[in-house]
């Protein structure tokens, strides 16, 4: 194992108002240790599992996160009864010493020459008590994406891409699940309900299958990486990309890889 790699972003901490859409959690990992049963994608080769390696490490918060405002969901009194205590935003969560959840973490490089697994089986994006569950999902090109309703009231999902087909659809309670796929890769694609318009969420779409959304440990693990050299990139909804190289040679697991972002000037209270 290598020493640790840091990397710190000074961002300000500004909380998006201007695109209102739907929120929710948190997501792990879709990069498998070894290639798993399905139809392979791409036309190359299998990743070689003897010589691949892997990259982990943490995402920080170093210095004070927004507080979260709660929602005022007098306007939907069936959702407000979903939650036990007021329903809050979630643009910058934070878990303990710092980990910053919700960081779409992925590597950019040229995988031309691999192919991979299908993903297993549809990323679940649910809406409950008028929110999105999870707040970011990642997902990879081309990949099933079901959207639920959980709701018994009537929600209308709108995501929002530049790169891909958009599309506004209707949900009433007890529908079956949507079913959509993305075509391009976009990271990350807004989604709001144009009904209750406090709900948000984002959609990343990865060409690869070396990504992960940390949960509230803040930590990442992208398995079965073929050596070579590599962008890391780490996106947040509030601070944005922060990227660094990172070269991984065969069979190595390069670990405590530090990705921190870092708040400054107004809207850290």
């Amino acid at each position: 194992m290598k020493g640790k790699s840091f990397l710190v972003l000074g961002a300000t901490v500004a909380l998006a108002v201007g695109i209102m859409s739907c929120g929710g959690g948190s997501q792990t990992a879709e990069t498998p240790a070894a290639p798993a049963a399905g139809a392979p994608t791409g036309g190359g080769m299998p990743v070689e599992v003897a010589t691949a390696g892997s990259i982990s490490g943490m995402v920080m918060l170093d210095g004070p996160a927004p507080r979260m405002r709660p929602i005022n969901m007098a306007a939907e009194p069936s959702c407000a009864r979903v939650h036990t205590t007021p329903a809050m935003t979630e643009d910058v969560l934070v878990g303990s010493g710092g980990a910053l959840q919700n960081v779409v973490v992925y590597l950019k490089g040229d995988f031309s020459k691999y192919s991979f697994p299908a993903s297993p089986a549809p990323i679940e994006l649910d809406q409950k008590g008028c929110q999105y569950t999870p707040h970011v999902l990642a997902v990879r090109v081309g990949a099933p994406l079901n959207v639920v309703n959980s709701d018994q009231t009537t929600h209308n999902i709108h995501p929002v891409p530049v790169n891909n087909r958009e599309w506004n659809q209707s949900q009433p309670p007890g529908a079956a699940p949507l079913n959509e796929t993305f075509a391009r890769e976009e990271i990350a694609i807004p989604v709001k309900c144009n009904v209750h318009p406090w709900m948000k969420s984002y959609v990343a779409v990865v060409g690869n299958p070396y990504f992960q959304v940390t949960g509230t440990d803040g930590s990442f693990s992208l398995k079965n990486v073929p050596p070579g050299t590599y962008t890391l990139v780490a996106w947040h909804e509030s601070f944005g990309p922060m990227e660094q190289s990172v070269t991984i040679g065969a069979s190595e697991a390069k670990g405590d890889i530090h990705v921190t972002f870092k708040p400054q000037g107004a809207g850290a209270d």
